[in-house]
């Protein structure tokens, strides 16, 4: 099949050299897969045959650009080019020599076919390759029928194996792309996660895949189905918890936990921008807002609660981040926002008072806040839910607003060097002061730094 695949001139003129010196230059990897996706692709991968030597290659990169020898003994060297860079690479063997994505033993063999060497690769739909100088597409694999299809399609079982990631790399690709995964590659999957051959990987490498899904789907939860289905959630206990945990029906009458979860999560993907450096946090507050009803989820006289959830759910939620990282600080940031998730509501409902909301500031980014509870308010079957228009958020969001509290805290009025201006000499005192005209501040007592030092000279001997 000849396709159209627009690539930088460079590129032609390489393949075009190396064609004439025997050899063949291959596009391969994600970047033909995306073509045919109609998805953007900034990186290009070649892979080169028929050359006698990576030397020979080096050879003729020289005559064009600059060759970066790093990857060298691995049979890859990186090209630049105009402010670009490529990765050439001669295709090459492995062999597992032990654990972790670190233990094999790679050998180059220019002398590989392009079928023997995609035969290693994890899926179908990246085994593709793209011909530079004849322009036509190599799928000795069928790759292209599977993406047709909608299926993702493991090519040998022991080479899938030899890398347990690549199960949750299907994971991943079924949520980004909307697909299924193969009958077989089901089955494949859910006997390396039984017999425990993922417990070998890193939790860097896992969140890595986690983030892809999350960042790359606009229905994530295609993807969490699909651990699901493997039986991956062994690993994450916290969200296991929430299959078949009831909720009220009059509140959530789409189902248990585990449904308003992922409904909850595809709302937030509508809801931000999963470019924004900020999207993670979003993403994983939502996945985690309701982890607390696991544990405090009863029923009495017929009536379900899970009275405290949102707080019970602050420990589980960083018992369930440590297992995809050690960021101490950007789980601390979204701890809050599952802490605090049902206030917007319970504030309109319960119309709080300016000073509740200034406290509430002193807490959390109410802003943030905000967009968690709307993905939670949207992710339910709801009359309310299902009409889009969520009254407390607006509400709040202009309250918040008025009171200048919508993304940061109420600033306070006096510092430590205005006690000190007054006379005081500092000592632990300083503090109890400060926090008092501060509270003084959120209820509307004090409101400029006049009324601050006059009630501090009344009240405090000087």
């Amino acid at each position: 099949m000849n396709i159209d695949l627009q690539l930088p001139s460079i590129l032609h003129t390489i393949a075009d050299d190396i064609a004439h010196k025997g050899g063949q230059a291959v596009v391969v990897g994600g970047s033909i897969r995306d073509y045919f996706l109609q998805l953007p692709s900034k990186d290009w991968d070649i892979e080169v045959y028929g050359l006698e030597s990576i030397d020979a290659l080096q050879k003729i990169l020289s005559h064009y650009g600059k060759v970066n020898f790093v990857g060298k003994s691995f049979g890859v060297l990186k090209f630049n080019y105009a402010d670009d860079e490529y990765d050439f690479s001669f295709p090459r063997k492995e062999k597992k020599t032990g654990l972790g994505h670190q233990g094999f033993e790679v050998s180059v063999d220019g002398r590989l076919s392009y079928q023997e060497a995609s035969s290693r690769r994890d899926f179908s739909i990246n085994s593709m390759g793209y011909d530079i100088s004849s322009q036509t597409l190599l799928d000795p694999h069928n790759g292209y029928r599977d993406l047709q299809d909608k299926v993702i399609r493991h090519i040998d079982a022991t080479a899938f194996k030899e890398d347990p990631l690549r199960v949750y790399r299907a994971m991943q690709f079924a949520g980004r792309f909307e697909f299924s995964l193969h009958p077989d590659t089901i089955s494949l999957c859910q006997e390396m996660v039984k017999n425990g051959e993922l417990d070998e990987l890193s939790i860097e490498r896992i969140y890595s895949e986690f983030n892809k899904l999350l960042l790359k789907s606009k229905k994530p939860s295609i993807g969490f189905e699909v651990m699901r289905d493997l039986g991956m959630l062994r690993y994450f206990p916290e969200l296991e918890a929430l299959i078949g945990i009831p909720q009220s029906p009059k509140y959530h009458p789409e189902g248990d936990v585990w449904i308003h979860t992922m409904m909850s999560l595809d709302a937030m993907v509508t809801l931000i921008d999963q470019k924004s450096n900020e999207a993670l946090k979003f993403l994983y507050a939502i996945l985690c807002h309701d982890l607390g009803k696991a544990t405090t989820t009863t029923i009495e006289e017929g009536k379900i609660r899970s009275i405290g959830h949102e707080y019970a759910g602050v420990e589980i939620s960083k018992t369930f981040m440590y297992r995809l990282t050690n960021n101490h600080s950007f789980i601390d940031s979204l701890l809050p926002l599952v802490k605090h998730h049902l206030k917007p509501s319970q504030f309109f409902a319960g119309s709080a008072k300016s000073s509740a909301i200034r406290r509430l500031a002193t807490q959390v980014n109410i802003q943030e806040l905000i967009m968690v509870a709307k993905a939670d308010f949207l992710g339910r079957t709801t009359e309310e839910s299902i009409k889009g228009k969520y009254l407390a958020g607006e509400w709040l969001a202009e309250k918040s607003k008025m009171l200048n509290v919508s993304t940061k805290p109420l600033t306070n009025l006096i510092q430590g060097r205005d006690l000190i201006t007054l006379g005081l000499e500092p000592s632990p005192k300083f503090k109890e002061i400060l926090e008092h005209i501060y509270t003084l501040q959120l209820e509307e007592k004090i409101t400029n730094k006049e009324e601050a030092l006059k009630y501090i000279k009344e009240q405090y001997t000087l």
